[in-house]
């Protein structure tokens, strides 16, 4: 491989900041000053060793102990990190021996010279000796425990197991087109595949974003094919006045301006809202943003349409934020059921009589999605359960649930790189 040392060296650094000083991936990514400065290649790179490191961090550790006469000490997180890397390259990444192992050795300072040999020496036996574990056996090496319990017990162990080796790979890019009638175009134009569902998919690696085809003109944006329906979901939205709660990034802010609804985008975050305004400028549309909380929010008017996408523990995201699944703990869900079960009725508040509200999660575990609607069903008659149809989902009948929510699981569309994990469901306030 041709990546070099300079590649190495910052996907150390991130990994350092992700995983000893519990930063977000992304907010390290975005605060990254020599990222940026890396070729496009070895930029790339950096991204996937990193990455490929945080997916796999149980099975090369226990890889590395294997080898390890006794454990690193707590002041070596540098040579620990340098030992993780060359471990990736090795077992997962097909880089030649003798470059995992030289660039691994030469990440380490003069603080960390006297670990040279011992890094050197072990990873040359996981060289000769080391090789990667079955896909089941990774995958469920790789899942924290607690996660692992809760999707066999919601989902059935072999769905469990699909769920987690889906995990293990790297995703596709996946772009919403601004105007749905250009999709086939855009498609040919990117060298896409145009899902069942309307996204483009592009194939990991696909290059720098801002070069592709059709970006600088707002043609499209970055999204999940599974971040993309809930928004759908409002059905018709032209003319209509709509909130889009808690909204940042704004992937579904710019899908209801593009279908001609009158947005109200609100979020906590004034940062975060200043990407929605950018992206919103990029694309050519508008909508109307608000820094607000939630909960103390008084426009002084009620909404057609009203899309919740809460606040969540995000564990159907792990394929593209793997970090996540070295940082939750299961205090964190419990903590944030109790801020959706204040944010959802403050939501239903909002929406008109007749009107429309959705809720969506990006989260696997049941209490923060099919648990919440129910609570929230039973303590407001005035909203009924608004069953979705398949032709809503692209045809694909098997993303909805009985009772007729959305329920996207990592696992589908697996030969094809997979869905983000959502639910989301339908209710409607009688009218007046």
């Amino acid at each position: 491989m041709s990546e070099g040392l300079a590649a190495r060296r910052v996907a150390l650094d991130l990994a350092l900041a992700v995983l000893e000083r519990g930063r977000l991936l992304d907010e390290a990514l975005e605060g990254s000053a020599d990222l940026p400065r890396l070729a496009p290649r070895d930029r790339g790179f950096a991204r996937l060793l990193l990455a490929t490191l945080l997916r796999r961090l149980p099975e090369v550790d226990a890889a590395l102990a294997r080898l390890l006469a006794k454990p690193l000490p707590g002041k070596a997180p540098r040579t620990r990190m340098a030992l993780r890397l060359g471990a990736v390259q090795l077992l997962h990444l097909g880089t030649p021996p003798h470059a995992a192992v030289s660039t691994a050795v030469e990440l380490l300072g003069a603080k960390e010279a006297g670990f040279r040999g011992l890094v050197n020496a072990v990873l040359r036996r996981l060289a000769r000796e080391g090789a990667a574990l079955p896909p089941a056996e990774a995958a469920r090496l790789n899942t924290p425990g607690w996660l692992w319990q809760g999707w066999v017990a919601a989902y059935g162990e072999a769905t469990a197991l699909a769920i987690a080796e889906q995990h293990l790979a790297d995703p596709p890019l996946d772009l919403t087109p601004r105007d749905p009638a250009e999709a086939p175009a855009l498609a040919e134009a990117l060298g896409a595949r145009l899902l069942p569902t309307g996204s483009l998919r592009l194939p990991p690696g696909a290059g720098e974003i801002t070069r592709l085809p059709g970006f600088a003109e707002g043609r499209w944006w970055v999204q999940d094919a599974a971040a993309a329906l809930p928004a759908r979901l409002l059905g018709a939205v032209a003319g209509k006045a709509v909130a889009d709660l808690c909204a940042a990034p704004g992937g579904k802010t710019l899908q209801l301006a593009a279908a001609g609804a009158q947005v109200t985008a609100l979020d906590f975050s004034a940062e975060r809202l200043g990407r929605v305004r950018e992206n919103l400028k990029r694309t050519g549309l508008a909508a109307e943003t608000v820094a607000a909380d939630l909960l103390a929010w008084q426009p002084g008017r009620q909404f057609d349409a009203v899309l919740l996408d809460a606040p969540c523990s995000a564990t159907g995201t792990l394929r593209r934020h793997p970090d996540l699944a070295r940082h939750k703990q299961p205090g964190q869900v419990t903590e944030l059921v109790a801020v959706q079960a204040r944010l959802l009725p403050a939501a239903a508040a909002l929406v008109a009589p007749g009107g429309t509200l959705v809720y969506a999660v990006c989260s696997l575990e049941p209490a923060e999605g099919p648990a919440q609607a129910e609570a929230f069903l039973a303590a407001h008659p005035d909203f009924v359960r608004d069953a979705l149809a398949p032709a809503e989902v692209g045809g694909q009948d098997y993303l909805l649930t009985a009772e007729g929510a959305l329920r996207t699981l990592p696992c589908h569309l697996a030969g094809e790189g997979g869905l983000d994990g959502f639910y989301a469901c339908r209710l409607r306030r009688a009218a007046a």
